[in-house]
């Protein structure tokens, strides 16, 4: 293994709906399964839905350039190309953004394309794109 990838395993309320969110909408491929739990392949990381309704939901925010960004978040850095590309695709199909597609930052280090959602078990989820990747961890 050339790089190190990423394991995230988060709780879900129904397989049915995280495979139809991360599979269906975000084209995330399946791996391995079982009635607990299924792998799902995030751009190369591994993300795994456990069956756990009663971890979801939680909502505790932080104020961050003027959004209330949700504490508990996990996403992808993407190149502008494929944050607009994403940002299209989803707002085609209606979702429900809790931060709408926008610039954070403008203007200064760390400007970015950011967008947030939740899955349909209340897990917040942040795409996120930058026009100079030098920029991604400028202080």
């Amino acid at each position: 293994m050339d790089r190190p990838r990423f394991h995230l395993a988060f709780p879900v309320n129904s397989l049915g709906e995280a495979r139809a969110f991360y599979g269906g909408l975000l084209g995330c491929a399946e791996g391995r399964s079982s009635d607990e739990w299924v792998d799902f392949d995030f751009e190369g990381h591994q993300l795994v839905a456990h069956l756990a309704p009663a971890e979801t939901g939680r909502a505790t925010t932080n104020a961050v350039d003027g959004e209330a960004v949700p504490v508990r978040h996990f996403g992808l850095i993407l190149g502008p190309a494929a944050w607009v590309a994403l940002a299209a695709r989803l707002r085609a199909a209606r979702v429900d953004f809790i931060i709408e597609p926008q610039t954070r930052f403008a203007g200064g280090p760390g400007e970015q394309s950011t967008m947030f959602l939740l899955d349909p078990s209340g897990n917040a989820l942040e795409f996120k794109a930058f026009a100079d990747e030098a920029m991604i961890f400028a202080k």
